[in-house]
């Protein structure tokens, strides 16, 4: 095949990384049809429910075989791999990774978007702000406490993973979004690599000032991350560096970053404020544009960055509402209930054989509510079942509840803006079914607009990075009308809004399932309290397993030196019989903590940052940067017992406790020996050739 109309055009090439696939797409500058493309599934584990881990190295494994496959179809059509002047970069947002920056190893599999683990760490977190609430942090990042984000992954990483104690003590540990960790090994990883996220993922993270556009320095102390292991902060469409590592890549320029539903926004040109646009998944994604204004939603949504398309242009901002699952219920539905084989063919066939779900409601809830409730506590129910219910009527309700969930969204965001939305943009695989598309425009009452591509992502961030390299003019992409196909809506308000009302009683029924016990941080316990800590359970103080002495030898607290101080632990696991240590920890004192700084830094300016045009550099505030990592690593740590319930630990800075050189297979180290009960001296004696004293 020639190349096409004759004459040659610069290319693009994009990595989209998804929840299941890696594809590499080239595009010609200015068309919006995929020159070529190839991709590869990724291998999911799930080692508890609710956890949902990736490897990092598959990641970048499939990029490279992605990347030389696309490669090698474009001399068919005439182009070469020289014809690519830019990349960019578009990936799931909120997975986080730790690697070591040094070797860089991850140092955990990739905690993905939708895992659920964090819960504790978000009781610890929520324990600290004032009345618990969850929403306190929004208007600095625009977010929810939720273990959604990316910083409640980086701490439970922190907490539980010694590796990554270790690196974070060792000044190894970075942390990152996909788009770091790709960018990282792209441009040389352990050789130079460039540690940098763009505006848009790093607004996910609920780290970042929304203000600034930096990191904020009260939230990496609330959550105790330093700001060493965060990558720099760039724009979405800027000359970032030229790919060093060595694969078929080499020497192309990155020039775009941009979180996959953001830049699903930019491919479905939603650039004027007031538009907006859905991505139907695994999970689904509204954006709605509010120009270079921030919304601050007071109905469950986000306010996050959409784009910033260059360092000297100004970041336009969107609110987005999150749905957990959306063709997740359809795999959910094929793959545990074994209602249908093929969710592309069979999802529309099977229920469009009936005519309505009758009076059955789907709530897939299987992993909490997102937006605009925000309820972990929720899970999935069927309820309206009756003796003439088949499964096509549930397939059906299943698809009338990713329709559900975006009209809860919609609500909302009309409430916040005062402006009720007069087209909906869509896209994502789901969005090839036409019953489900009708659907969605008859339970909204607006039309429905599908893109021409089910695949806006790529799209879009092929737009930013060919703005940044010169190829891909924004202004005629913005006036540029992208064809589509549109869905009318074919219902009354009556009916449309009878039926949403028994959707609403539906989700309140699948509210409050998920109960825990409460954790110690949020029985109103105070901090730095007595807090009774054992090394398999957590028992009472009163309890008669407990006490001050063992053997009427007073017991010193155990240094918790993060995995490393741990030699009263090595002889309790070798004992006969495991004994539980009630530790009281010092009295409470006054003393300066987190919340104090709270309003000073939420008071702060771009002056104070170094980021604003009208002082002169001598008047200018700069932030004690070191101050605040000391504070961070002075901070209480956070760990948690056999039930995942969080505990706070003072940190034990005593140079008696100083860890020696490993010698043999055990750790030695310098102790208080009188403070050792009697019965641990004579275990490791017996076990042991050296003596304790």
């Amino acid at each position: 095949m020639p190349v096409r109309d004759g004459a040659k055009k610069s290319l693009i090439g994009v990595i989209d990384d998804g929840t299941k696939t890696v594809r590499f797409v080239i595009y010609e500058a200015e068309r919006s049809e995929e020159l070529v493309s190839h991709q590869l599934d990724k291998t999911e584990v799930q080692p508890q429910e609710g956890w949902y881990e990736q490897d990092p190295m598959e990641i970048i494994h499939h990029i490279k075989v992605c990347a030389e496959n696309a490669i090698e179809q474009l001399t068919e059509l005439g182009y070469t791999k020289e014809d690519i002047v830019a990349l960019g970069i578009t990936n799931q947002r909120e997975t986080t990774i730790a690697w070591d920056k040094f070797t860089g190893e991850p140092l955990h599999p990739a905690i993905t978007w939708n895992d659920i683990r964090t819960d504790s760490t978000v009781d610890a977190i929520l324990a600290k702000v004032p009345d618990r609430n969850k929403n306190y942090l929004k208007n600095i990042s625009g977010l929810p406490i939720s273990p959604y984000f990316s910083a409640l992954k980086m701490r439970w990483l922190k907490d539980n993973i010694k590796t990554v104690r270790r690196a974070s003590r060792d000044k190894r540990l970075l942390f990152g979004t996909v788009d770091s960790w790709i960018v990282w090994n792209l441009t040389g990883g352990p050789h130079g690599g460039l540690h940098i996220t763009d505006v848009t993922n790093a607004s996910r993270t609920l780290l970042m000032n929304l203000e600034t556009l930096n990191w904020d320095p009260m939230l990496c102390r609330l959550f105790g991350i330093h700001r060493d292991s965060l990558p720099q902060i760039r724009s979405s469409a800027e000359i970032y560096g030229t790919v060093k590592d060595g694969s078929i890549l080499d020497g192309i320029t990155i020039s775009g970053i941009l979180g996959n539903q953001q830049a699903a926004l930019v491919g479905q040109n939603c650039l004027q404020a007031g538009q907006a646009k859905n991505t139907y998944r695994t999970g689904c994604f509204l954006l709605y544009n509010t120009g270079t204004r921030r919304v601050q939603s007071t109905h469950g949504l986000l306010t996050t960055v959409a784009y910033k398309l260059g360092p000297d242009s100004p970041a336009v901002y969107a609110l987005e509402g999150s749905i957990a699952v959306a063709g997740g219920a359809i795999k959910f539905l094929r793959d545990n209930l074994k209602l249908i084989k093929d969710v592309s063919q069979d999802t529309e066939h099977i229920a469009g054989q009936v005519f309505s779900t009758g009076d059955v409601y789907f709530v897939p809830a299987l992993n909490g509510l997102y937006a605009p409730y925000w309820r972990k506590d929720a899970r999935g129910i069927i309820c309206g079942l009756t003796a003439f219910t088949t499964k096509n009527h549930i397939i059906r309700a299943a698809l009338e509840a990713v329709c559900f969930q975006t009209r809860d969204i919609l609500e909302a965001m009309n409430k916040d803006c005062g402006m009720p939305l007069s087209k909906l943009h869509v896209d994502g695989w789901m969005t090839s079914n036409d019953l489900l598309m009708q659907l969605q425009a008859d339970l909204t009452g607006i039309p429905v607009l599908r893109s021409t591509s089910w695949d806006m992502s790529a799209l879009g961030v092929g737009v930013a990075a060919g703005h940044a390299a010169g190829v891909w003019a924004v202004e005629r992409w913005r006036r540029h009308a992208t064809p589509s196909h549109t869905f009318l809506p074919t219902t009354t308000d009556d009916d449309r809004d009878a039926r949403y009302t028994k959707w609403k009683m539906a989700v309140q029924r699948s509210l409050g399932w998920a109960t825990t016990k409460k954790s110690i941080t949020m029985t109103g316990q105070k901090r730095k309290n007595s807090i009774f800590t054992s090394f398999d359970t957590l028992t009472p103080p009163d309890s008669r397993k407990n006490s001050w002495e063992i053997d009427n030898v007073p017991i010193e607290k155990p240094p918790t030196d993060e995995g490393v101080d741990n030699s009263i632990e090595e002889l309790i696991q070798y004992s006969a019989r495991k004994f539980s240590i009630f530790v009281p920890l010092k009295a409470p004192k006054d003393e300066h903590t987190i919340l104090d700084d709270a309003e000073y830094y939420m008071n702060k300016k771009e002056c104070d940052y170094d980021m604003c045009q009208c002082c002169q550099s001598k008047k200018k505030l700069l932030t004690d940067w070191k101050t605040i990592e000391e504070i961070i690593e002075n901070d209480p740590e956070i760990i948690f017992d056999s039930d995942d319930n969080p505990i706070v630990v003072e940190q034990r800075n005593d140079p008696m406790y100083e860890p020696t050189p490993v010698i043999g297979n055990s750790l030695k180290k310098r102790m208080q020996l009188e403070k050792i009960p009697v019965i641990f001296k004579n275990i490791c004696n017996k076990l042991t050739e050296t003596s304790l004293t």
